[in-house]
């Protein structure tokens, strides 16, 4: 059987996709079902680029997977400092480390969450700006290591607000669905249509009603929005001030790191 391992951060762990028993699915469950493979989730909510390193490549190495999904980096832009280089470093290390073993990488363009929060512009720009670092180092590893790479950056309907869950920051079960599919068809592509049968990208649950989302609010999402604003509100105030002084973190330039061990 096809050994799946699943590296990142809480998107893999699939935050947004709420089973009827409490637990989460998301898109990578999703994923192994469709191809038939075992899965093993090693994804930590809050996960930064430097955890997969330390502590979920080890794991992911000993179980010698044959694909291996590494969606990490949303929270690196949302944290200072921001390091781009010490990122496409890590980025590089974790998917040469997987290519090694043979399996085959699935690696993606993240889409922006600015957008999906509906920040103003001083705000939103050096978020967007951490953003395309961080795509540009996905870009030139998974060209380097012939990763299956999936641009949900550039695609329209990453940007459809029912692929979102309530906090806006997580996929909802439509979106988990829609990156499982979008990664189904790049393997097919590569692999050949015989890989297994393609998931349903049709939400098996309706969505979540404003009563819910209501409910959500007032008894999770208001903690949520206090630890942003002590957290993410700050920084992106300092990014802001940054940008008046310096126009771009590190710029189209982005230096790939040599290959490392």
């Amino acid at each position: 059987m096809t050994v799946f391992v699943a590296l990142g951060d809480s998107t893999t762990v699939g935050f947004g996709d709420r089973m009827p028993d409490g637990s989460w699915r998301g898109w990578a469950q999703i994923l192994a079902a469709a191809l038939g493979a075992r899965l093993h989730n090693l994804a930590d909510s809050g996960a930064q680029t430097f955890d997969v390193v330390a502590e979920q490549l080890p794991r992911a190495l000993d179980l010698r997977p044959d694909v291996a999904a590494v969606l990490v980096g949303t929270n690196d832009t949302l944290r200072s400092p921001f390091d781009p280089v010490r990122v496409a470093t890590n980025l590089e290390r974790t998917v040469s480390r997987l290519r090694a073993g043979g399996a085959e990488v699935l690696t993606i363009r993240l889409p922006d969450p600015g957008r999906m929060f509906g920040l103003p512009g001083p705000l939103a720009r050096p978020l967007a700006r951490r953003m395309r670092d961080l795509n540009a180092a996905a870009d030139l590893v998974a060209a380097r290591h012939s990763t299956v790479h999936f641009d949900a950056a550039g695609h329209p309907d990453s940007y459809d607000r029912r692929m979102w869950s309530v906090d806006r920051l997580h996929p909802s079960e439509r979106g988990h669905r829609f990156l499982a599919c979008s990664f189904f068809d790049l393997l097919a592509e590569r692999l050949g249509t015989g890989i297994g049968t393609r998931p349903d990208p049709s939400p098996s649950s309706p969505p979540p009603t404003r009563t819910a989302q209501a409910w959500w609010m007032a008894t999770q999402g208001t903690r949520w929005m206090i630890r942003r604003s002590t957290d993410l509100l700050p920084g992106l105030l300092r990014l802001a001030y940054a940008e008046l002084r310096t126009p771009s973190d590190l710029g189209p330039g982005l230096p790939l790191p040599d290959r490392v061990a």
